[in-house]
C-alpha cells in the first residue's frame, strides 16, 4: 500500500530543499558581475605571464557568472613576494588567486625563512603544464654524450647561486658523477644563452625545453644546443633520444632524491588561491578551470603561441605531490638541503 505523505512533511522538505537550492544558485551567482585577479609572480611578457594571460581569456567562460579576469604581475623574491602575500593578505573570498614559480611551494621544504606561508594549506587549483628541463651544451663543446661530459666536466651558465639552473647543476654533479664548474651572476637566462654564444660558458643545467621551442627554435632546427639530458616528472615524446635522468640512476637513494628534486617541475606553472576561502568555492574554481584546460578553442591559443598545455594536473593532483615531498625521509630531505645549500 502506498501511504501519502503529510502535508506538513512536504512543506518542510520544499523548505529545506529550497534553501540548498537558493545556496546553490548563490554560489553559482557569485561571481557575475565580479572581477577575478590573477597576481602573477614574474614580469609580463615571461613564460608564466604568457600563460595567465592566455588562461584568463578562457577560463572566464566556465566560471558560473562569468566574471572579468585580470592579470597583474608582482616580482620579487622569485615569487616568494607574490606567495606572502596571497598567503598572509589577500582576502579569502576567492577573488584574489595566484600563479606562480614551480619552485615557491617549496621554498618552506627548505627552510627559507622568507615564505611566511605553509605551502600544504593553500588551496591549489590546478597548472596547465608539467615541464621538462634539459641540460644543454654549445655545439662547439667537445661534448655529445653523458660519458663526455663525465670525463671532460661543463662549466655551465647560472643566474644566480641559488637559482634553478645552479641547483640542478648541483644536483645532476652529485648524482651523475659530472665535474661541474658554475658561473653564476647572469642577470637572465637570455643572458646565459648569449654566453653561450660567445663561448663564455659550455651550457646551462636547466633549460626548459618549451621556452628552447619558443624563443630559440633555431638553435634546435640548426642543432647549435645539444641536449644531453632530461628531467622532469615525465619525459618529453619529442626528446626520444635524449635519457631521462631517473632511468640512468640504479641506487634507490639516488633515485628518490632526483624524485623530490624533480617536484617542482611537476607541479609545472601552479595556480593557487589563499587558505581559508570556501571549500565550495574552491571545488567551483577547480572545476571550471579543469574544463578550461580541455577547452578545444584555449588548447588552439595555446599551440598558436607555441606554449605547451598538454600536460595538465589538477588541484588535488598538486596536493597530493606536495603532500609526498614534505613527507620524504628525513636523510633524502637533508641531503638535498645540503645540496640547496652548497655553493661552488
Amino acid at each position: 500500500m502506498i501511504r501519502r505523505i503529510p502535508g506538513s512533511l512536504l512543506i518542510c522538505l520544499s523548505m529545506i530543499f529550497g534553501v540548498y537550492g537558493a545556496a546553490d544558485a548563490a554560489e553559482n551567482d557569485f561571481y557575475q558581475g565580479k572581477t577575478l585577479t590573477i597576481i602573477v609572480s614574474a614580469d609580463a611578457g615571461t613564460g608564466y605571464d604568457i600563460y595567465a594571460r592566455t588562461i584568463a581569456r578562457h577560463w572566464m567562460d566556465h566560471i558560473p557568472g562569468k566574471p572579468a579576469i585580470i592579470v597583474q604581475n608582482m616580482t620579487g623574491a622569485g615569487g616568494l613576494r607574490a606567495a606572502n602575500l596571497l598567503y598572509n593578505v589577500s582576502a579569502k573570498d576567492g577573488l584574489t588567486i595566484g600563479l606562480v614559480q614551480s619552485t615557491v611551494p617549496f621554498e618552506p621544504f627548505f627552510g627559507n625563512k622568507s615564505a611566511t606561508f605553509d605551502p600544504l594549506k593553500f588551496n591549489w587549483l590546478g597548472t596547465p603544464s608539467q615541464e621538462v628541463l634539459t641540460l644543454i651544451v654549445w655545439h662547439t663543446v667537445p661534448v655529445r654524450t653523458l660519458q663526455d661530459a663525465q670525463k671532460r666536466g661543463l662549466t655551465l651558465g647560472a643566474t644566480g647561486g641559488a637559482s634553478t639552473p645552479a641547483f640542478y647543476g648541483r644536483v645532476l654533479g652529485a648524482l651523475l658523477k659530472i665535474p661541474i664548474k658554475l658561473i653564476a651572476g647572469y642577470k637572465s637566462a637570455n643572458e646565459v644563452f648569449l654566453g653561450m654564444e660567445r663561448e663564455e660558458n659550455d651550457g646551462s643545467a636547466a633549460t626548459f625545453y618549451s621556452t628552447l621551442k619558443v624563443n630559440k627554435p633555431d638553435w634546435l632546427a640548426q642543432k647549435k644546443v645539444i641536449p644531453l639530458l632530461q628531467y622532469g616528472g615525465a619525459p618529453d615524446p619529442e626528446l626520444p633520444n635524449v635519457p631521462f635522468v631517473m632511468s640512468l640512476l640504479e641506487n634507490a637513494r639516488d633515485r628518490e632524491l632526483m624524485e623530490i628534486a624533480s617536484a617542482p617541475l611537476a607541479v609545472g606553472r601552479p595556480l593557487v588561491a589563499p587558505p581559508g576561502v570556501d571549500p565550495d568555492r574552491i571545488e567551483l574554481l577547480r572545476s571550471s578551470l579543469d574544463r578550461t584546460f580541455k577547452d578545444q578553442a584555449y588548447l588552439a591559443d595555446c599551440a598558436k603561441q607555441l606554449i605547451a598545455c598538454d600536460t595538465p594536473l589538477s588541484g588535488k593532483e598538486i596536493d597530493g605531490i606536495l603532500q609526498h615531498t614534505y613527507d620524504a625521509k628525513p636523510s633524502v630531505r637533508d641531503r638535498l638541503v645540503s645540496i640547496y645549500e652548497s655553493r661552488d
